[in-house]
């Protein structure tokens, strides 16, 4: 390694983050996706100290003695709890450089939800710059997930994703570096895991926490009829008894609790598809709608799309990390990234 290379290397340390409602993602430029948690923080109570973050914070959900306090600073995709999103944050940054002794702070570049107020771009802007950014940059989800898919953004020809995350479903038509129309609901994978429990609750009055509807989802959830039926043990407890109790249930049951949500999604795609300018919905019938985030892998989802759009829908292909990856890109590309940032 060069002289020029290990200076360049200690002095900056530019990162990119998709700070998701459900996971935290964070890139190092250079190195690739180093952090991937969940959006969790463990405070005590009484002194506000930080306990656990992430991975080990979601550990103890559901689990923290009354003196401990588990928070998502994260809903809807924006910011929720300020001072606990700054913790957050600034927790994920030095453990992202971690011991590199860089001399200047890094240059952020963050995935933010298209439909957002300007008061909720600026909160996270303040925490980034909080948490020791030296310059920030807000990309749309969306922008940032067409170019961590690969898709030709700058050419004049129509893309159309869904980006479906953990507090907001993001749908976007780009073209020729940026966003001709965009629909934006807070209606995604959260509110599936909440369809789940709320579902066994009023047909087995039983009760289960947010980490098992999680489960219930990513096991057996589906938006349109499985090839072959699937089937899993759910424990809970019984609110008639009040005792543990366990129940098997099947995907045809779990697809009936996520239809409303599901349909919300496919309704979204829809009113999306009725605004894109003509000559933009034929390249749309070319080259088919794009699905990111960790709601695309709900199992037949894009099958569900495409019987009821009739188009051509593909999943990218790690939909979880597109966005960060996107973001990661443009750190190399800063002429693009000053073009299509949102200021």
């Amino acid at each position: 390694m060069s002289l020029f290379s290990w200076v360049k290397g200690r002095l900056f340390c530019d990162l990119a983050i998709d700070l998701g409602t459900a996971n935290t993602l964070v890139y190092l430029k250079g190195k690739g996706i180093i952090i991937q948690e969940p959006s969790i923080v463990v405070v005590n109570r009484q002194t506000g100290k930080v306990l656990a973050v992430g991975g080990r914070a979601k550990e103890m959900l559901g689990k923290t003695p009354t003196n401990a306090l588990a928070i998502k600073p994260m809903r809807d995709g924006v910011i929720a709890d300020f001072e606990i999103a700054e913790k957050m944050l600034d927790f994920f940054i030095k453990k992202a450089t971690n011991n590199r002794g860089f001399l200047l702070r890094p240059r952020i570049v963050i995935g933010i939800p298209t439909g957002i107020t300007q008061v909720e771009r600026r909160a996270v802007k303040d925490v980034a710059m909080r948490a020791k950014a030296t310059e920030v940059f807000l990309i749309e989800q969306p922008m940032s997930a067409a170019v961590g898919a690969g898709l030709p953004i700058s050419e004049p020809t129509g893309n159309m994703v869904v980006d479906i995350g953990g507090g907001t479903t993001d749908i976007a038509i780009i073209s020729l570096d940026g966003i001709v129309f965009n629909h934006s609901i807070r209606i995604a994978g959260n509110e599936m895991d909440e369809a789940i429990i709320q579902y066994l609750k009023k047909k087995y009055n039983l009760l289960i926490g947010e980490r098992s509807g999680e489960m219930v989802k990513m096991q057996i959830g589906s938006a349109y009829p499985l090839d072959e039926p699937l089937t899993m043990e759910i424990k809970g407890r019984d609110l008639r008894e009040g005792i543990p109790k366990t129940i098997v249930i099947d995907d045809q049951e779990i697809r009936e609790a996520l239809e409303d949500v599901v349909a919300a999604i496919v309704n979204a795609v829809r009113v999306a598809l009725e605004k894109t300018p003509p000559e933009l919905s034929a390249d749309i019938i070319d080259r088919g709608i794009i699905l990111t985030g960790g709601g695309a892998l709900l199992k037949n989802l894009d099958k569900r799309i495409r019987e009821e759009t009739q188009l051509p829908v593909f999943i990218a292909e790690d939909p979880l990390t597109t966005v960060v990856l996107g973001a990661g890109k443009m750190l190399d590309d800063l002429d693009l990234l000053k073009k299509i940032a949102v200021t």
